[in-house]
């Protein structure tokens, strides 16, 4: 059922409170696609019914958390757009080995895992390129806004069609099993990643420096001023040799001057320039 403009203007204002997600005038059709099925699943006749129900509950109530889960859940796949992944494996992996030679440790973020495809597609392609990595000290972070998703995430299990989106055919084989209808990744691939709940617009819980910062897809769908803040904030958890990788759409031009681009093929990462790295 079509929603009016009302409703859609306060469901998009509880999504900038809560979540920062910016949606234009367009974007109804997406809340109401997205916000039909949590109704029936949370037992009103109608979407219409579930936002009668939010105007009465408090803004911290369940009901609109789970709004706002439903609209932040991003579509994600296994080695999403491949390459930035051949950037991870032939430049940004390759040096940061050789500069850490010394410390032989690494911390990784990716700020925004989702169901966790990225993570363990990053998780894989150490595995599969940088085994040496298994004997140094790799703290691996992934965070998402919502909790059921991280939850999911976690438990490492996805269907037919989500293994068949990205996933070369020979990670099948090597780094899942197949239990029922559904494929569970390795144990050891799912102990290397910690899983935690961040919300990129609230204060970041205390996370260590970073070597590599993955935002990825994300930064499309905040406010100028958010996206600055977001950047400002992942430069001061960057090394100053670090790495930070955006999303194909995304970049920091305009936003944060302090970061400079990597070109590699026909993709690229950044890194903090060395003025800005003096001066943070």
């Amino acid at each position: 059922m079509a929603i009016s403009f009302g409703e859609f203007d306060y469901i998009r204002n509880i999504l900038r409170q809560h979540s920062a997600l910016s949606l234009d005038d367009t974007k109804q059709y997406l809340v109401e696609s997205r916000l039909d099925s949590l109704a029936r699943q949370e037992g009103f006749p109608s979407l219409r019914h579930l936002i009668a129900q939010l105007q009465k509950d408090p803004r911290t109530s369940p009901l609109h958390s789970k709004v706002v889960e439903a609209m932040t859940t991003n579509e994600t796949t296994f080695f999403r757009d491949v390459r930035p992944f051949r950037l991870l494996e032939k430049l940004v992996f390759p040096e940061l080995i050789a500069r850490r030679q010394n410390e032989r440790a690494l911390n990784i973020w990716c700020a925004a895992s989702s169901s966790g495809q990225e993570p363990y597609s990053v998780a894989m392609l150490i595995r599969e390129n940088f085994p040496a990595l298994s004997a140094w000290s790799l703290r691996f972070i992934a965070s998402d806004i919502s909790q059921a998703i991280l939850d999911r995430a976690q438990a490492g299990r996805y269907t037919q069609l989500e293994v068949n989106r990205g996933l070369p055919a020979a990670m099948l084989v090597k780094y899942f099993r197949q239990l029922g209808t559904e494929w569970e990744i390795r144990e050891d691939i799912r102990k290397m990643i910690e899983f935690r709940r961040v919300n990129l617009i609230d204060p970041w819980p205390p996370l260590p420096e970073m070597d590599l910062i993955l935002v990825r897809n994300v930064l499309i769908y905040f406010e100028v001023e958010k996206k600055k803040e977001i950047l400002e904030r992942a430069r001061r958890l960057l090394r100053p040799d670090g790495f930070l990788l955006l999303g194909g759409a995304e970049t920091t031009i305009n936003l944060d001057d302090s970061f400079e681009p990597v070109q590699f093929e026909q993709t690229s990462c950044y890194r903090i320039r060395p003025a800005a790295s003096r001066t943070s």
